[in-house]
C-alpha cells in the first residue's frame, strides 16, 4: 500500500472556506484531477481536484467544515492504482486558485470555450456571460456564469432576457441553431402560419357561396414552406438582436447536468463544461413516440407535418388533441384526405363537450372519418402506404393510408438532461416539481414551463419565466396568477380560461351560466361564421366569473377579456356594463354577461317562474 495524503492546495488569499460539497467517498477510484471537494467563499465556489490516482482509503472532511490551505482532504492509496509513491506524486499538485477572464467576444456570439484550462491560464470567456467572480476551475469547469439558463424556447428567452434587465450576467445553452426552441421553431409559431393560409383558402371558398368566386387554389408547397420559414426566422432573428442588445451570451449544445453547479454542453462532440452559481432549467419537451410503428418516413410528428411533404393522398392523424387537430385543419384546406383516430371518447380530452359541438359537426362533414374510443394496433410498412389497423367498439377494418401523423401528446425532458446529478427532483413521467418561486428543491435550481408542469402553454411559461428570473435576481415574487387560458386554433377556434363547466360538475362546484349564440351577433354574421357562442360561468351569490369558453373565429383573441376578469374578481355586471364597440365579436363576451344578469335585449329570454 502507498498511501498518499491529499490537501488543499493555495486558494489564494483565502481562510476558513466553507466545504459545500463532498464529491468522493471510501472505496471510489479516482485519477489526477479527479474533483474532491466544492467549496465557497464569498466571491465564488470551487472544486478541489485530486493530486494523484488510486483508491480513496478515508474522507477526513465533511459538508460544513472549515479549511484553509494544508488542510487534510483524504486518504488514497496510490499502489491501487497501480503507481508507487513516487508515480503517484509526480503530478504537479493542481491549484483551485480563480482563473482570469477576458472578454474577446461580442454580446449574443455563441460561446467557444477551450478545453479544460490548465490554472492560472487566461481563458476565453466573454465578459457578460462570466460571473462576478470569474472563476474557471481547472479541470472541471471551462467556465463560469451567474445565471445559466437552459433552453431559449418562449420560458427560457423570457428568463434570460429578464434576468438580464435586472442586472445579472446570463448564459443561455440552446441545443438547436436557432433559438426560440419548439415553439417559434417547429410548434406555435410556423403551425399557426400554415393555419392562415389554411383559413384563407376556406374563406374564398366560403365566398363563392355569396357571389365572390375565385378559381380553385393552386398549392405550391415550396413556397408556402418558404413563407412559413421566413416567418420563423423574423422571430428567430429577433431573439439574435435581443439577446446582443442585453449581452446575453449563447452556448450552442445539448445540457447536462454533472453536479449541482455544473452543466456539461455537448454541441457534436465539442464538449464544454460551464459551472454556475444559479440555474434556471427551460428544457422543454418532446413530442410522444409510440411504440411498435415502424421505421418509415412516411410515418411523421408535428414537426414532420410542418415541412408539408405529401399534402395529398390519405392521411391519419393519431390524437385527436389540440395538436392533431390543428394539423389536420392545415391538411384538409391544402387537398389531402384526413381521418382523425383518439383513444378517449371524445376529441379534445379535457374542453368541454358543448364546445367541441360546432367544431365536430364542420369537421365531420369534410374528414373521410372520425374515430372516437379508437385505439391503434399497428401499423404496417406496404409499397402501396402504411396498413393501420385498429381496436375498439366502433373500430373499422384495416385501411391504408399515404402518411400517418403522431400526435398523441407531449413528453417532458426532465430525465433527459441529468438533473438527478444535480440533485434535482424528477417524477416518474420527467416533470420538475416546483414551488410558486419556480424553485426546485435544490434552491439555486429553477424550473420553468414544460418541464415544470402541466399545462404545457407556450404563454405560461414566459410568465414562469419571469418569477423565475426574478426571483433569482434577489426580487420578491411569487407565481400568483388565477388563471391560464388555453386556445385551439382549429376552424371554428376554441379557447377557455378559468373553471370549465365540465371541471365544475366534477368537483361539485355551484355555478350559474349565461350564453350568447353568436348567430345573434352582427359581426359573426358578416362574416358568414354563425356556429360559435360565448358562455360564462359565474358564482350564484358574488357574481363573480369563474371561467368562460368560446367557440367560433378568432376565440383565441376574445378569451383574454374573460381571464382579465378573473383576475381582477369581476362580476357579471362589470362586464355587462362596459361598453363593447359594435359590431364586434367581443360584444357576444357582453351579451353573455346580460343574459346572466337579465339584461340582454339581443335575444328574448322568457324569465323563469318562480
Amino acid at each position: 500500500m502507498s498511501r498518499v495524503d491529499l490537501t488543499i492546495p493555495d486558494i489564494g488569499n483565502f481562510s476558513d472556506v466553507s466545504v459545500v460539497e463532498v464529491l468522493v467517498k471510501a472505496g471510489d477510484s479516482v485519477a489526477v484531477d479527479s474533483p474532491l471537494v466544492t467549496l465557497e467563499t464569498d466571491k465564488a465556489s470551487m472544486d478541489v481536484p485530486s493530486a494523484a490516482a488510486g483508491v480513496i482509503m478515508e474522507v477526513l472532511l465533511k459538508r460544513g467544515d472549515k479549511v484553509s490551505k494544508g488542510s487534510l482532504i483524504a486518504r488514497v492509496d496510490a499502489a491501487a492504482a497501480g503507481a508507487g509513491p513516487a508515480a503517484a506524486t509526480a503530478a504537479p499538485a493542481a491549484t483551485a486558485a480563480p482563473v482570469p477572464v477576458t472578454s474577446p467576444t461580442a454580446a449574443g456570439d455563441t460561446v467557444r470555450v477551450p478545453a479544460a484550462a490548465a490554472a492560472g491560464d487566461t481563458v476565453r470567456m466573454p465578459g457578460p456571460a462570466a460571473s462576478a467572480a470569474g472563476v474557471v476551475q481547472a479541470a472541471q469547469a471551462d467556465g463560469s456564469v451567474q445565471l445559466l439558463v437552459l433552453g431559449s424556447g418562449p420560458g427560457g428567452y423570457t428568463a434570460a432576457f429578464r434576468a438580464a434587465d435586472l442586472g445579472m450576467k446570463v448564459l443561455l445553452v440552446e441545443r438547436w441553431q436557432q433559438l426560440g426552441g419548439v415553439c417559434l421553431n417547429v410548434g406555435c409559431i410556423p403551425s399557426k402560419a400554415l393555419l392562415h393560409a389554411a383559413r384563407v383558402i376556406e374563406e374564398a371558398r366560403e365566398m363563392s357561396g355569396h357571389g365572390v368566386s375565385f378559381g380553385s387554389p393552386q398549392i405550391d408547397s415550396t413556397r408556402l414552406r418558404a413563407w412559413k420559414n421566413s416567418v420563423v426566422g423574423k422571430l428567430t432573428g429577433g431573439l439574435v438582436v435581443l439577446a446582443k442588445q442585453r449581452k446575453v451570451e449563447v452556448l450552442r449544445g445539448s445540457g447536462r447536468f454533472l453536479g449541482p453547479n455544473l452543466l456539461e454542453v455537448n454541441d457534436g462532440g465539442a464538449v464544454q463544461r460551464v459551472r454556475f452559481e444559479q440555474c434556471i432549467i427551460a428544457a422543454g419537451s418532446e413530442s410522444v413516440r409510440l411504440p411498435g410503428l415502424p421505421d418509415d418516413p412516411r410515418v411523421i410528428d408535428s414537426t414532420g407535418a410542418l415541412e408539408l411533404g405529401g399534402i395529398e393522398g390519405e392521411l391519419l392523424v393519431i390524437g385527436g388533441g389540440i395538436i392533431g387537430l390543428e394539423m389536420a385543419c392545415v391538411y384538409d384546406a391544402l387537398g389531402a384526405k384526413v381521418s382523425v383516430v383518439e383513444l378517449t371518447p371524445q376529441l379534445m380530452p379535457g374542453c368541454d363537450p358543448d364546445l367541441l359541438r360546432p367544431l365536430e359537426k364542420r369537421i365531420r362533414a369534410r374528414y373521410r372519418q372520425i374515430l372516437t374510443g379508437t385505439r391503434v394496433t399497428g401499423v404496417e410498412a406496404l409499397k402501396e402506404g402504411l396498413r393501420v389497423s385498429f381496436a375498439g367498439d366502433k373500430a373499422p377494418a384495416p385501411q391504408v393510408f399515404s402518411r400517418v401523423l403522431v400526435a398523441v401528446g407531449r413528453s417532458p425532458n426532465g430525465h433527459e438532461i441529468g438533473a438527478e446529478l444535480a440533485g434535482v427532483t424528477v417524477s416518474e413521467r420527467g416533470f420538475i416539481p416546483v414551488d410558486r418561486q419556480m424553485r426546485t428543491n435544490v434552491p439555486h435550481i429553477f424550473a420553468i414551463g414544460d418541464i415544470a408542469g402541466p399545462p404545457l402553454l407556450a404563454h405560461k411559461a414566459m410568465h414562469e419565466g419571469k418569477v423565475a428570473a426574478e426571483v433569482a435576481a434577489g426580487e420578491k415574487r411569487a407565481a400568483d396568477w388565477r388563471v391560464i387560458p388555453s386556445v385551439a386554433y382549429t376552424d371554428p377556434e376554441i379557447a377557455w380560461a378559468g373553471l370549465t363547466e365540465t371541471e365544475a360538475k366534477a368537483r361539485g362546484t355551484v355555478f350559474r351560466k349565461g350564453a350568447f349564440p353568436w348567430i345573434a351577433n352582427g359581426r359573426s354574421l358578416s362574416l358568414g361564421r354563425d356556429e360559435g357562442f360565448t358562455k360564462i360561468l359565474f358564482e350564484p351569490d358574488s357574481h363573480r366569473v369563474l371561467g368562460a369558453g368560446i367557440v367560433g373565429t378568432n376565440a383565441g383573441e376574445l378569451v383574454s377579456e374573460v381571464a382579465l376578469a378573473i383576475e381582477n374578481g369581476c362580476d357579471a355586471a362589470d362586464i355587462g356594463l362596459t361598453i363593447h364597440p359594435h359590431p364586434t365579436l367581443s360584444e357576444t363576451v357582453a351579451g353573455a354577461a346580460e343574459a346572466f344578469e337579465g339584461t340582454l335585449t339581443d335575444l328574448y329570454i322568457p324569465k323563469k317562474k318562480a
